[in-house]
Parts: structure tokens; C-alpha cells; sequence
């Protein structure tokens, strides 16, 4: 058998170990593992690491973000950074703009993406309205055909939801079998400590955080946690950062929940004091929850080594810094409270793992693999399909040198974003070669031209074992 394309000498990471064989291509899907296999296209990989192609599972997208507020990444520069940075699916939120019903939005987004996408993509929903239409009928329909997963908040006002509304979410989460993600943040405490500070002259950037404390995480934790047991659903807690609110989710294992737990490299790379960086530069650290200490980096690390993390995502939400639409928004100089909130970090989400986790030593190539792939298709329904290097699995891999050291620079970054918070940062492992499908997307850093990416529609969640 003559294969469209083969890949030989890596090591290659499969769902069931790590191998030295070839891996055959044909037809977009991986159709041989094994040795002295042919094909018309031969790469040459020996030295180098193959990976399942990264899912990112947390990333926002062309969302819109209030009056005058633009984010940075269309879904051609954001599909483009992720493909850049090893990544083959990217699932960013679908949030409806005022007066808009889910399926309206749903419509719009994906007019955005068509077309315009280096990775493939899937939309996971943000429910801001309970209202009987929404519940009744666009949230069914739309789990129905394949958005078998919503998230909703705890915080922002405009998006946070009342106890009673998240239990008649969970409710249609249960009838329909989707799962529900949690940004879990007390806002009526958030908006308590924010008053406090803003009477006592503490308005920059840095009380972002400080009126963002961990209890407000945790509560929020404890409760979401709560909401889910009584309406009788699995849940996804999303960008925990720190070990408290991870100890609510172990207690709850501990009580048989179902629960999932996703932490991101902000959480064990940066800290509160990013964000009192001279001048105006610590907006470009805002995004929530914030950046803690560097304790909670270890008790971070301790939850991804002792399996508490299933997911290691970006939580991508990128605006520019020197924009009066972006960071520089009107306001956002005199007080914290009207900074876009978010970062850049689809491209360097893989990188920063690799080089803290696996060359470190903290981490297998296998662990890796199932925190930024493999657990990602299984609990949103793309599993077998996606993330995992395995006869019939579509043909998603991620070629790596795990001696490649280099800094990150903005320079080389492809997202639309004018800075990285990781300016600097050394790395070492790094992806070389991106294939979608059996198509390259991404050359030694150089992304394809060709919008090859597709929309994926998704079955319902497996639960992790």
C-alpha cells in the first residue's frame, strides 16, 4: 500500500503509549502505524517528537467584547496563531450580542469562520439568557446538532447568572446530555472589593487583582460545584488558578461528583505583581481570574502531576495593547475596572507546557499529550476522531524538537495582538511542523496559506475515567 503522505523516524505519542514507527497518511486519516511504510510524500523526522495536533479547548475569538471594544484576533489570525503554535482544532465561545437569540449568533459565527480558518473549529455556546425561547428551544436544538457543550458565568455583569437561572441550565445540560463549563467568580463580591478600592485611590491595573482574591474563586468554586450536584450533571470548572478553589474540586471527586477541572500557563508562569509593572503596562496581564503568587504556581503544578487537571488550555482572549479599542480603552487609564480583560496565548500555550512540564521532567510525553488534546476530544465529543495519533483518527499531528530553545518574541508570534505577556520567556521544545488533516499548516514557524480548517460538529461528552 503507497500512502499519501509518510512520516518516519519520530517518536510517536498514541493513545496507548510512545513508539518508534512510521505513520501512514491517506485520504486526511492515519492509515498505517508501523515500519517501511511507502508513500508519495516522505517527512523525514527523525530527532523529533510526534504529538497529537493540540486542541485548545478555551479560546475567544471575533467575540464581541462592549461598545468601541475590538479583540485582536479574527478567525483567520487566531486559527493561524494556534496552527503556529502546534494546534489543529481550536473551540472558541459563541457569545450572542444584545437582542440576538443563540441561534442568530450561532448563524453569525459561523459566517465568521467559514472560510477563514488554518485549524478546524468548534463552538462551544455562552448562555447569558434563560428566557423559554433559549431554554425551551435554541439551546435543545442547537446541542442537538452538535454543540453538545455551554458555558455561563458566575461574574460580568450582563453575562453572570442567578443561581435559580444555572440550575435551569443545568436542567436542559442533563435532558440533552451536554456538558456545562463554569467561569466560577463571585461577582457580587468582586463588585464589593472593586467599590472598596475605587473609594481608597487603588484604580490600577494591579487591583484587578486585588479585588479578585482567591475566596471570590473558591466560593464560586464550592457553589458551581454545589448547582451541579442538585441538578444532577457533570461539570467543567474552567482557568482554575489556584489551589483552594483545586481543592473544592478534589473534595467533590472525593463526595463520587463528576467534576472536570481545566488550569491555563498564566496560572504557573505569571503573578499578581505582572500586573504592577510601571505605567499603564500591567493591563496587559488583566484577564480573570488573575495571576496569582508563586505558592500557587507549585499547587498548580501539584494538580496537573496528581491527575487533578484534566484540560490545559490558553483561555486566548487577545487584544492590543496600544489601542484605544483594545487595552487603552476609554477609561481604562483612570481605573482597572474598564481594561479589557484577557490575554494573548493560543500560539504559546503548547510551548510553555512542553518546556515547564515536559523537558523539566514533570511531565510524560503521554501526560501531555491527554492535557492538551486527547482529554480535550473526549470530554467535547470530537474522540476518536481527534486527539490521538491512532489508525482511522483523522491525520492531526504536531511534529516536535524538544532540543529547540529560543525565547518567546512578539516578533514571531502570529496572533493579532501587539505584545505577549511572555516576552522573553525561554523555551526549549518547540513545534516544527503542523498537519491538519494530512495537510501542513505550519512549516519551522511559517503558517500555510490555504484556509483548510472545517467546522466539526461534536457528539455528546465522554466522561473521563
Amino acid at each position: 500500500m503507497t500512502h499519501d503522505t509518510v512520516i518516519t523516524g519520530a517518536r510517536v505519542v498514541t493513545a496507548s503509549g510512545t513508539i518508534s514507527c512510521d505513520i501512514g497518511i491517506s485520504s486526511g486519516k492515519i492509515a498505517s502505524l508501523g515500519t517501511d511504510l511507502t508513500g508519495t510524500e516522505v517527512i523525514d523526522a527523525r530527532g523529533l517528537i510526534a504529538m497529537p495536533g493540540g486542541i485548545d479547548s478555551h479560546v475567544h475569538i471575533s467575540q464581541p467584547s462592549g461598545p468601541g471594544i475590538e479583540m485582536a484576533d479574527d478567525f483567520a489570525a487566531g486559527t493561524r496563531s494556534a496552527a503556529c503554535g502546534g494546534n489543529t482544532t481550536v473551540l472558541p465561545f459563541c457569545l450572542p450580542e444584545e437582542g440576538h437569540t443563540l441561534r442568530e449568533a450561532v448563524a453569525a459565527y459561523r459566517a465568521k469562520a467559514d472560510g477563514n480558518c488554518l485549524t478546524d473549529v468548534s463552538f462551544h455556546l455562552i448562555v447569558k439568557e434563560t428566557d423559554p425561547v433559549t431554554l425551551g428551544q435554541d439551546l435543545p436544538a442547537l446541542i442537538q446538532a452538535g454543540y453538545t457543550s455551554f458555558k455561563v458565568f458566575m461574574t460580568y455583569a450582563g453575562l453572570a447568572l442567578s443561581d435559580r437561572q444555572i440550575l435551569d441550565v443545568m436542567t436542559v445540560a442533563k435532558e440533552q446530555n451536554a456538558m456545562v463549563m463554569v467561569h466560577a467568580e463571585n461577582e457580587d463580591a468582586i463588585e464589593f472589593l472593586r467599590d472598596k478600592a475605587e473609594r481608597a485611590g487603588e484604580t490600577g491595573p494591579y487591583h484587578h487583582a486585588t479585588t479578585r482574591p482567591v475566596p471570590v474563586e473558591r466560593e464560586a468554586t464550592h457553589r458551581a460545584i454545589s448547582l451541579a450536584e442538585i441538578a444532577g450533571v457533570p461539570l467543567t470548572i474552567v482557568h482554575v488558578s489556584n489551589g483552594e478553589a483545586m481543592e473544592e474540586i478534589m473534595r467533590a471527586r472525593q463526595r463520587g461528583l463528576t467534576v472536570f477541572a481545566e488550569t491555563c500557563p498564566q496560572y504557573i508562569t505569571l503573578t499578581a505583581d505582572d500586573l504592577d509593572r510601571n505605567g499603564f503596562d500591567g493591563a496587559k496581564y488583566v484577564c480573570s481570574p488573575p495571576p496569582r503568587t508563586r505558592d500557587e504556581w507549585d499547587n498548580i503544578w501539584r494538580g496537573i502531576e496528581q491527575g487533578v487537571f484534566d484540560l490545559f488550555s490558553s483561555d486566548h482572549c487577545p487584544f492590543r495593547f496600544l489601542d484605544t479599542a483594545g487595552k487603552d480603552a476609554p477609561g481604562a487609564r483612570k481605573t482597572f475596572r474598564n481594561i479589557p480583560n484577557g490575554i494573548p496565548g493560543v500560539e504559546t500555550r503548547l510551548p510553555i507546557l512542553f518546556s515547564e512540564g515536559v523537558v523539566k521532567g514533570r511531565l510524560s510525553l503521554e501526560r501531555f499529550a491527554a492535557l492538551t488534546a486527547t482529554n480535550h476530544a473526549r470530554l467535547y465529543g470530537l474522540y476518536p476522531r481527534k486527539g490521538a495519533i491512532m489508525v482511522g483518527a483523522d491525520a492531526d499531528i504536531a511534529l516536535w524538537d524538544p532540543t529547540l530553545s529560543k525565547p518567546i518574541k512578539q516578533a514571531d508570534l502570529h496572533h493579532g495582538s501587539d505584545y505577549t505577556p511572555w516576552e522573553g520567556f525561554e523555551i526549549t521544545g518547540w513545534p516544527v511542523r503542523t498537519i491538519l488533516r494530512g495537510i501542513t499548516t505550519m512549516l519551522n514557524g511559517v503558517p500555510g496559506k490555504d484556509a483548510v480548517g472545517q467546522h466539526l460538529s461534536r457528539t455528546a461528552p465522554e466522561l473521563l475515567g
